[in-house]
């Protein structure tokens, strides 16, 4: 092909360059990230934040009880002893599904983007968000009331470090417990 011939081939298969007597030629360097970004995805998906007392962390200084136990107790209640429910990790965590979910997607965003340490960053922020969420509804959720009985106990006992009229809130060890773990779905490993 002669040289005036190429020159119009390339000039006509590049409609918006307007110059006259000389040919524009844009080159567009694509980079395969396919690999990378589907190890990205399943890093995200394969990981999990779980947010809780866990067993580990569930001893106490002033009982035979853990933390887990007790927890528990208070979420679902135990009407054989009179003790009502008195939930505070799912409502907790239910208040700040919308933040949660938000991080989420700018997190995974930037993974795909390729911040390596976005997967960790983010899950580790929204396990930070839920147990501020949990111990928030601690402090200042509306519960079933203490018995008297409770009431009395807790003022008259020997060692009372601290006590509170308020549900949940005596000497702050099940709030202190509350804690997140990142790791595999249906394991919670570190």
């Amino acid at each position: 092909m002669e040289s005036h011939h190429l020159w119009r081939a390339v000039h006509s298969a590049l409609p918006n360059d307007r110059r006259r007597g000389s040919a524009a030629m844009s080159v567009k360097i694509v980079t395969d990230r396919l690999q990378e970004s589907l190890k990205i995805i399943r890093r995200l998906t394969d990981k999990q934040v779980y947010v809780g007392i866990p067993d580990e962390k569930a001893g106490r200084r002033d009982g035979p009880a853990s933390n887990a136990v007790i927890g528990y107790v208070h979420e679902f209640g135990k009407p054989d002893m009179n003790i009502p429910a008195r939930p505070f990790l799912i409502p907790g965590i239910k208040s700040v599904e919308d933040k949660i979910a938000k991080r989420m997607g700018a997190g995974a965003k930037k993974a795909l983007a390729g911040d390596k340490e976005a997967v960790t960053k983010v899950l580790t922020s929204v396990g930070i968000t839920a147990e501020n969420a949990v111990k928030k509804v601690i402090n200042s959720g509306e519960f079933a009331p203490l018995s008297e009985r409770t009431l009395y106990q807790r003022k008259n006992r020997k060692k009372a470090p601290r006590t509170s009229e308020k549900p949940l809130i005596d000497t702050g060890q099940l709030r202190k417990s509350i804690t997140h773990v990142i790791g595999s779905k249906g394991r919670g490993e570190r």
